[in-house]
């Protein structure tokens, strides 16, 4: 093993150790340490991670500046330990993080899909009530796709009618209170789910065709099919509706209900941040101008406050 695989182990180890996750560093960095061992080189320079960031070609910008900053990191704890090693410069593939602009769904569009998985082929007829029940919930929630992914049958509480939520971005756990139909809709999945598989190898709440968890790919592969059955994508579209827009727009119609309702938005914010699992309440405001609705209405709110703007 070389000195930059053993050392690439070494930091790995430390970060997970102080609660780093590091899905996608711990994956690309042992691919650039491969790329560099292929080009023979023993240290990192600036010129090995640019030339490794920058691929592949035809990537976004942002995508390459993450790719770099993983290795700045790296080389940054590298450099302790080989003086021989260069941290690149942080003006280098300078890229400013913008949101993307949310797709707000239909009601109309969310039943298409909702129809369309449940016509997806199956063997066991498991298949089209997982996708069905698993993309309705999203809708409904707003939580983000990892977290039902991870749910564990312990996890879901059909009688109290919770979730809980544990350790999903920013390592934050949260319950999730859930709605008559809503429990209704999960029971009638446990029931399809436990006939199919009644001795099951997994505690995964939601299970796929083969009684085993379901995976992101999988997850996303799926909606991009069906999203293109249905209309929402043309057939060879590569970007389109996603899946975390259902998220947008569960936050995005909460507000817009407040608003109609009279309800005092600016003091519920912290509420609608807890439920979503924000960690910084600023994380929602965001939704306040993410739709010209919402605009509208922020503005109404804004004009009916007594007294003068300075």
């Amino acid at each position: 093993m070389s000195a930059l695989r053993t050392a690439l182990k070494e930091y790995l180890a430390l970060r997970r150790a102080l609660g780093f996750r590091l899905r996608y560093a711990g994956t690309a960095l042992p691919q650039f340490v491969r790329f560099a061992e292929q080009q023979g080189a023993a240290f990192i320079t600036t010129a090995l991670a640019l030339q490794w960031a920058q691929q592949p070609v035809a990537a976004q910008p942002a995508h390459w500046a993450r790719r770099l900053s993983m290795v700045r990191l790296f080389a940054q704890y590298r450099s302790a330990s080989d003086p021989r090693t260069e941290i690149p410069p942080l003006k280098l593939l300078p890229h400013r993080y913008r949101r993307t602009q949310p797709y707000i769904y239909s009601a109309r569009e969310i039943w298409r899909l909702i129809v369309a998985a449940k016509r997806l082929r199956s063997a066991t007829g498991l298949r089209p009530c997982t996708y069905a029940t698993f993309f309705a919930l999203l809708a409904v929630t707003g939580m983000r796709i990892s977290e039902p992914l991870a749910l564990n049958r312990e996890d879901v509480d059909l009688g109290q009618g919770l979730l809980t939520i544990r350790r999903t971005k920013f390592g934050k756990s949260r319950v999730v209170p859930l709605h008559p139909s809503t429990q209704r809709a999960l029971r009638h999945y446990a029931g399809h789910r436990d006939r199919s598989y009644p001795h099951p190898q997994t505690p995964s709440f939601f299970l796929s065709e083969r009684g085993t968890r379901l995976t992101q790919w999988s997850v996303r592969a799926t909606f991009v099919h069906l999203s293109r059955q249905i209309g929402l994508r043309t057939p060879t579209a590569r970007r389109g509706p996603r899946l975390h827009d259902l998220r947008h727009r569960f936050a995005v119609r909460t507000l817009v209900g407040w608003y109609r309702a009279g309800v005092d938005v600016e003091r519920h914010l912290p509420t609608l941040a807890t439920y979503l699992g924000h960690v910084h309440v600023t994380d929602t405001y965001w939704y306040l101008s993410a739709t010209p609705e919402l605009l509208h209405w922020a503005t109404k709110r804004l004009e009916r406050l007594p007294g003068d703007l300075p």
